[in-house]
């Protein structure tokens, strides 16, 4: 039988929105898993994929056999009843991203929408499979994510020409008109009617021609290079005036001219410390700007694209899918609890170590992130009815199963099979106020109050 306990080799992919040669997290840890990559300093690098999907499976270090191939051949990695239920495959992605500069606008197909369009169009749209995601950042993380509250949109209007005149005065003014009085109101009459009027409004712009674009880019930047700290008004949105007008300047030197300079107006900006994560729902917009985050999301590689991007954009499926549901950014951001199911030593309570998850309200997966801060603090993890995949982004010590025991350090990943119960140690003392540092993506069926 396999044993449970495999080091993996990743794969990371270039895109033009990664970060730099070395300065990439991705390119970093992808060194520590192959011995045949090498970093090239003036190449971005933008995602380290861990995980079974096709586009880049990962492999066992040691026989190059992909972990796809190896959990195919034993269901018992997975666990029966994951293995049944997702077709034998790893029901999540887990990825790092490191981003240098503005993914594009997107949005990711909930389930239904995926099958169709990757029966209509396989090209663009590779899986049938939804993609819930979540981010928690490694480093400090920003990005535009959901929509806004709409007395900040309708504030938006009222105080960015430029942008009210994309939109139109009509649907403007009937998105003021419909929105005013009921912007927090929860009766389904209400929020139909509002989301109503913000899909109508937000497709406006986003079928804006070239000319009027080219325009009011023009006008924007105006505005905000000289207007400073008042820009978009007095007494608006907490991120409105210089903090705003900074954002229009920065997103317009990567992506002159863009759509998405004017869709931040619909969207939150968000900003994440270390730790904080957030959860994007399938047919959640969003479009993250800059940060190294850890992701774990079903596994899928469907984006809808319309803004921020020389790829293939699909504006009309992407106005017609969204749920056009509006919150402020507390709600964006999720919670997260302490992990029940480990259990520390005596040196990681006495050196403040932690074990926190982070649990998406989705089946496929959960994420625990474990800091130990002292030279011999251990976490003891219960085996669990499904498969983990475990990063250490800092910091070295000994990951073990049974009698198989591994060094871990930073970019070191490893597969850990169903039921198999795990032990982490530190050979690292607290640097900035942390030792060791891992995260855990993990899927369970069965006991479903150990997943919380």
């Amino acid at each position: 039988m396999q044993v449970p306990l495999i080091r993996l080799q990743c794969g990371v992919n270039s895109y033009d929105w990664g970060k730099i040669g070395k300065t990439s997290a991705a390119a970093r840890f992808a060194t520590a898993t192959a011995s045949d990559f090498s970093i090239q300093e003036e190449k971005p690098y933008a995602e380290l994929w861990m995980g079974t999907h096709p586009s880049l499976p990962s492999k066992d270090l040691e026989t190059q056999r992909t972990l796809l191939d190896l959990v195919q051949d034993n269901q018992a990695l997975l666990s029966k009843e994951i293995a049944e239920r997702y077709e034998n495959k790893l029901p999540f992605l887990f990825k790092v991203l490191s981003i240098n500069k503005a993914l594009s606008i997107q949005a990711h197909p909930n389930k239904k929408l995926a099958e169709q369009l990757h029966a209509k169009d396989p090209k663009n749209y590779p899986d049938d499979n939804h993609k819930p995601e979540m981010t928690i950042a490694v480093t400090p993380f920003d990005g535009l994510c959901g929509f806004r509250p709409l007395a900040e949109i309708a504030h938006f209007l009222q105080t960015v020409p430029a942008f009210r005149k994309l939109v139109g005065e009509e649907d403007a003014k009937t998105f003021e008109t419909t929105v005013k009085g009921n912007e927090t109101s929860d009766e389904e009459k209400d929020v139909q009617a509002n989301k109503k009027a913000l899909q109508s409004a937000f497709t406006k712009l986003m079928y804006t021609d070239k000319d009027a674009l080219k325009a009011a880019t023009e006008e924007l930047l105006h505005a905000a290079q000289s207007e400073g700290a008042s820009f978009a008004g007095e007494g608006g949105p907490s991120n409105g005036g210089k903090e705003l007008a900074d954002l229009v300047i920065r997103l317009n030197g990567q992506f002159p001219g863009d759509i998405g300079l004017f869709v931040q107006f619909f969207l939150n900006y968000v900003k994440l410390e270390i730790g904080e994560a957030m959860f994007l729902k399938a047919d959640d917009i969003h479009a993250y700007l800059s940060g190294d985050i850890i992701e774990c999301m079903a596994s899928s590689d469907n984006v809808v694209r319309a803004g921020f991007t020389p790829k293939f954009k699909d504006v009309s499926t992407l106005t017609t899918m969204l749920t056009y549901s509006y919150a402020p950014i507390s709600e964006q951001k999720m919670s997260h609890t302490d992990y029940p199911y480990v259990t520390l030593s005596a040196a990681a309570y006495s050196s403040n170590s932690s074990s926190i998850l982070y649990d998406p309200p989705i089946p496929e997966f959960a994420v625990v992130r474990t800091a130990l801060n002292r030279t011999g603090a251990k976490a003891t993890f219960d085996g669990i009815q499904g498969p983990s995949i475990v990063l250490c982004t800092k910091g070295k010590g000994y990951v073990s199963v049974g009698p198989k025991k591994e060094t871990i350090e930073e970019g070191f990943v490893f597969f850990v099979g169903a039921t198999a119960e795990l032990v982490i140690e530190s050979e690292t003392d607290a640097e900035d106020g942390e030792g060791l540092v891992t995260f855990k993506a993990f899927c369970e069926v069965g006991d479903s109050d150990q997943k919380l």
